[in-house]
């Protein structure tokens, strides 16, 4: 159950810096991409992660299946993140309307085939990695991971629900910025 916690919280802050990625590669309007409200995460690829490597080991002599599971899996896994933050949240993180075969802006074969590459990435290279620093990890270490990870999760949920937006997690957005020596800003007068 502990290494269930430590591939959760790395294949989340791992898919946190894979949106970020991504976000500034397409020069994305929304460049925030965490789903918590303090910890840098996104739980979709925790979730979908953990049903990818769950026949991992089964699937593992054969690339093909691993990569259709992989789809098949975190695009389940993508569906019902996007229902529940929609149905019991009230908000959405993503919307594919605009891609096509989409099914209702929650998932479309594009997504699908990045999961497909990424559960590849995952199931051969980050997991061998991850399953070995996972032996090493101290369990009170993890105990109190999950203490944080409860209380952020409780926290997000309550105000997600609360304001009906996500911008509610870019607190960091308001906070004042320490005028620096060069900036420019300085430059100017």
């Amino acid at each position: 159950m502990e290494r269930l916690l430590w591939y959760f919280i790395l294949y989340s802050f791992l898919g946190f810096l894979v949106e970020v990625a991504f976000a500034r590669a397409v020069r994305a309007e929304k460049q925030d991409r965490k789903c918590f409200y303090f910890l840098p995460l996104c739980p979709v690829y925790g979730l979908g992660a953990l049903l990818i490597l769950a026949p991992a080991q089964q699937l593992y002599p054969y690339p093909i299946l691993v990569a259709v599971w992989s789809a098949l899996a975190a695009t389940g896994a993508e569906y019902v993140m996007s229902l529940f933050y929609e149905k019991v949240l009230g908000v959405s993180f993503w919307d594919y309307t605009q891609l096509p075969g989409n099914l209702r802006g929650r998932i479309c074969p594009l997504f699908s085939a990045f999961w497909s590459l990424l559960g590849l990435l995952s199931v051969y290279l980050i997991q061998p990695i991850a399953a070995a620093a996972a032996d090493q990890i101290p369990t009170l270490l993890l105990r109190a991971a999950a203490v944080i990870l409860l209380l952020d999760g409780g926290l997000t949920v309550f105000l997600l629900r609360k304001t009906g937006s996500t911008d509610v997690l870019c607190w960091y957005r308001r906070l004042p910025l320490p005028i620096l020596p060069n900036s420019e800003s300085n430059l100017k007068n």
